[in-house]
């Protein structure tokens, strides 16, 4: 199960997820990505709450920053050390802005 919170202020969104992004629940964050980024400047990712992410969730988070990076930035907050490992093996704490 997969918990989607927005918050928008301005051209920024905060997106905190909470519980798993898999295969079953990406699809549900992706249609957040393609339906409500057009004026979003900023995009943050508060993942502190996050106790998984699959290879589809990883796909996800790239197409956000591929959205982001022709519009602005993507920022992703409170990585566990648990996410943090799966971003380091599959090469996404380069690819993704980590803070």
């Amino acid at each position: 199960m997969l918990e989607i919170k927005k918050k928008t202020n301005g051209k920024e969104m905060i997106i905190g997820l909470a519980g798993s992004l898999d295969t079953t629940t990406s699809s549900n964050l992706e249609v957040v990505i393609q339906s409500e980024l057009s004026n979003i400047e900023t995009l943050i990712f508060d993942i502190i709450d996050l106790d998984y992410i699959s290879s589809a969730g990883l796909r996800v988070m790239l197409l956000a920053q591929k959205i982001m990076n022709k519009q602005g930035k993507m920022i992703v907050k409170n990585v566990s050390s648990k996410i943090m490992e799966i971003f380091e093996v599959t090469g996404f704490a380069d690819a993704l802005t980590i803070e």
